[in-house]
């Protein structure tokens, strides 16, 4: 018999196999025992984070259930995505401090980020002289065919940083009380974001190294398919 396609996690839970009736006390445990291309289930509670989880197991989902928090308690980010075909979703991440590191780090293909709430604690003063908390960041050379899409973002430095020679969509998503998504030679297709209260400092950020022309340009065609962006084009 081969490793469980479903699995269950909850905070506090003692002696368990991983059933949903007697789940495991923490995520790295879950993702051990589960299959490629199965499913974590988080079971609702807080689940405090003071090292990183990476998750490398090919097409495995982490799947939370309403009330699903994990909490940053330590300058570390929450979630190491690397391999292929990783999803994360219906998850709340936050911090009980504001830590200046993303919620989330992504290398590897074709990973999905669905349905999921990213928030820092409140930082005083204007934004530009908050810590620089991100809600995910891709790796380097390393991230292509990423989905962002119907996340809430917000009370961030910033929400999503695209790092040079990655790659895919940041569809439909709500970013408010950030400075924006912001474009260090990416090539993401962008399309579908709309933009809370507190409004963004910029909505979108196109730094210089990133390429003129698709998926970017025209930048008016970019600014209104994400509902009238702001766009800081420092190309």
């Amino acid at each position: 018999m081969g490793p469980p396609y479903h699995v269950y996690v909850q905070p506090g839970a003692t002696g368990g196999d991983g059933t949903q009736a007697a789940p495991y006390d923490t995520i790295p445990d879950a993702l051990a025992a589960v299959s490629p291309a199965g499913t974590v289930y988080l079971l609702p509670g807080t689940y405090p984070v003071t090292s990183t989880t990476t998750i490398n197991t090919a097409g495995v989902v982490l799947k939370g259930y309403p009330g699903t928090v994990i909490q940053q308690q330590a300058p570390v980010a929450s979630i190491n995505i690397t391999g292929s075909g990783v999803t994360l979703e219906g998850l709340t991440f936050t911090s009980d401090n504001p830590y200046a590191v993303e919620f989330v780090r992504v290398a590897g293909s074709n990973h999905r980020i669905v349905n999921n709430v990213f928030f820092g604690p409140p930082q005083p003063g204007p934004s530009s002289g908050w810590v620089v908390n991100r809600g995910f960041v891709t790796q380097p050379l390393s991230t292509t065919n990423l989905l962002v899409q119907h996340n809430v973002f917000r009370s961030l430095r910033q929400a999503a940083y695209l790092n040079p020679s990655t790659s895919g969509s940041i569809l439909n998503n709500i970013v408010y009380n950030t400075r924006g998504i912001i474009v260090d030679g990416a090539e993401f297709t962008i399309s579908g974001n709309s933009w809370g209260n507190p409004e963004n400092d910029i909505d979108i950020v196109l730094l210089a190294g990133t390429a003129a022309g698709a998926p970017y340009d025209p930048l008016a065609q970019l600014a209104a398919s994400n509902s009238d962006a702001t766009i800081s084009d420092q190309r």
